[in-house]
């Protein structure tokens, strides 16, 4: 048996437990009420110098002075492994992409570079480990295309087992010349990925083997979007059957049905995510985050600096409107709500920062707080739970 096989189907099974498990039960008080941030950053500017840690009360919403974690070049997007011992990030700059493995320091969180493996194609620029935890997947956004890397039993990383090469071209020839594979993602039973690739108003569809480390085409092999959409971020409901994709290019948040038996997406809804009456032009949305609760749905929208909030009906599942939350936040290319649900950490690039907002368990709104850390150019927001 190969050294990224050896994971028994005990210890896959108990690693999806606990994986689904830190989702569960949001505002419980089963979950912890401290985690430690990982930001991914841009390096280019010369300000960032790669991976940065930090703590978050979640009964405050306070966050501790961050460190440099890691030093590694535009490790723009990161993943932690649901065993809690390993982190991933990508390297995207360059003209070969990379995703680096390291391991996390229990005590101090501070990161150790294990290996670097090619991501398959230019520019990575997202990636998760599955539920599993055997598996890397990453979209190139450069390369167009996607790739699984398997996950040795040891945390570092195996030769890419698949590339899947996306092909074509849109009605946007600024941005949509050809593909530009933009995200990644997995459904709740770890069956199929869904790529969501920006230059050909597609979200991909693959079979996804976790145990053989595969992807295969779905039949029907894509979702298609809105011509000039460019789907950009996809997130899942928690109820696994309703899913969420943010259209960088046409400013809209669409939800889909989702038939987890045979991998199909059908389209319930568009809805624009900026106001009625803002300038579009400059703007584009960046992520797509749903609340632990399901009852909330969220979209970070740059140009305009703000994050639009839209209820999820409990029964029907028909997405609406809430409002926008702007104060503080420039240029949000990503964020993420802890685990418990109280509060979402907002990633300002440009605004080099990473700001706190509390979440009303009811209404979904959001209300800023004096909580706020200076990172360089962050990019991805992770958390890990601390034990005590």
């Amino acid at each position: 048996m190969s050294a990224h096989r050896c994971l028994s189907s005990l210890a896959v099974s108990a690693l999806l437990i606990a994986a689904l498990g830190l989702f569960a039960g949001a505002g419980s008080d089963k979950q912890p009420d401290k985690f430690r941030v990982y930001v991914g950053t841009y390096t280019g500017g010369g300000k960032s110098k790669g991976i940065y840690t930090f703590d978050l009360d979640a009964k405050t919403g306070k966050m501790s002075k961050p460190v440099v974690a890691a030093e590694t070049k535009d490790p723009s997007f990161v993943a932690i492994h649901p065993g809690h011992k390993f982190l991933y990030a990508v390297g995207e700059g360059g003209a070969k992409g990379g995703v680096h493995a390291f391991s996390i320091d229990a005590k101090t969180g501070m990161l150790t570079l294990i290996n670097s493996q090619p991501s398959g194609g230019a520019g990575p620029c997202h990636l998760i480990v599955d539920p599993s935890g055997n598996n890397v997947l990453a979209a190139n956004y450069g390369g167009g295309s996607c790739c699984c890397i398997p996950i040795k039993s040891d945390g570092s990383l195996d030769d890419p087992s698949a590339v899947m090469q996306h092909k074509g071209s849109s009605v946007n020839k600024a941005r949509q010349e050809g593909p530009h594979a933009h995200s990644i993602n997995v459904d709740a039973k770890n069956r199929f990925a869904f790529c969501a690739d920006l230059g050909l108003d597609k979200v991909l569809v693959y079979r996804f083997d976790s145990a053989k480390h595969t992807l295969t085409a779905n039949d029907p092999p894509a979702f298609d979007t809105a011509p000039g959409a460019g789907p950009r971020h996809f997130a899942f409901h928690p109820d696994g059957k309703t899913a969420y994709i943010c259209g960088e290019l046409d400013m809209t948040l669409t939800a889909c049905e989702y038939d987890a038996d045979k991998g199909v997406l059908t389209k319930t809804q568009v809805l624009p995510t900026l106001p009625e009456n803002a300038k579009r032009k400059g703007a584009s949305t960046a992520e797509v985050v749903v609340h632990p609760s399901g009852q909330f749905v969220y979209v970070s929208n740059r140009g305009h600096n703000s994050i639009a909030i839209f209820g999820i009906g409990a029964k029907t599942r028909i997405v609406t409107l809430i409002g926008h939350q702007s104060k503080g936040i420039s240029t949000p290319r990503n964020f993420a709500i802890e685990p418990t649900g109280h509060y979402m950490l907002v990633a300002n690039q440009d605004g080099h920062s990473v700001i706190a907002f509390r979440i009303n368990q009811k209404s979904g709104e959001l209300t800023p707080t004096d909580s706020s850390v200076d990172i360089p150019s962050p990019v991805c927001v992770r958390f890990l739970p601390m034990t005590k």
